[in-house]
């Protein structure tokens, strides 16, 4: 994992340390997705699986992948995760 794509995962596991809650999953990866490639985002999720701290399996990502791309969030959905993630220090948009 590269550099920047290591600290994104660090700044996650700070954030979320008792990991994602499911609802704010694919929320959040479709913020991130606004700021890296789609490869850095499944790149990322599959980090985040790993560490134990994604609500899906690795043969979610691809789904919650597909989610992002293909039917954003509502609204309400990346209010809430741009909220906690402020709270935790993220910059917003």
């Amino acid at each position: 994992m590269t550099g920047p794509l290591s600290r994104v995962v660090a700044w996650l596991r700070e954030g979320y340390p008792a990991g994602v809650p499911a609802q704010d999953y694919v929320p959040l990866l479709a913020l991130l997705r606004r700021r890296l490639s789609d490869e850095e985002v499944v790149e990322i999720a599959r980090e985040l699986e790993e560490a134990g701290l994604a609500p899906h399996d690795h043969a979610d990502i691809a789904v919650s992948i597909s989610k992002v791309t293909d039917a954003m969030p509502s609204a309400a959905d990346v209010d809430r995760v741009r909220e906690h993630l402020a709270f935790r220090g993220f910059p917003r948009d």
